[in-house]
């Protein structure tokens, strides 16, 4: 098997890496999609609402958590189902 430094040898580069965050916290994630953070917590006492973490106290969201709960409340109209059915069907 192969060690972390292998897998990840040092760059020649004076800059840091920088790993894309993943999770965010109540606040961020409440931001992230157009909410309040009282809403989450309340959403989250109520059992509903975007998959979270619960770290001891702190509470954490992937970020692909919130885009697949967003994308679940997506609501078709008239006009967006004509779309997907074709203007003839």
């Amino acid at each position: 098997m192969l060690s972390f430094a292998e897998l990840n040898p040092a760059k020649e580069s004076s800059m840091p890496h920088i790993v894309p965050k993943r999770t965010l916290n109540n606040r961020e994630a409440a931001a992230y999609l157009g909410l309040s953070p009282g809403t989450l917590e309340v959403w989250r006492s109520l059992g509903k609402g975007p998959r979270f973490r619960k770290h001891g106290r702190r509470v954490i969201y992937e970020i692909k958590d919130l885009d697949d709960y967003s994308a679940s409340r997506i609501v078709e109209t008239r006009d967006t189902a004509e779309i997907l059915r074709g203007p003839h069907a």
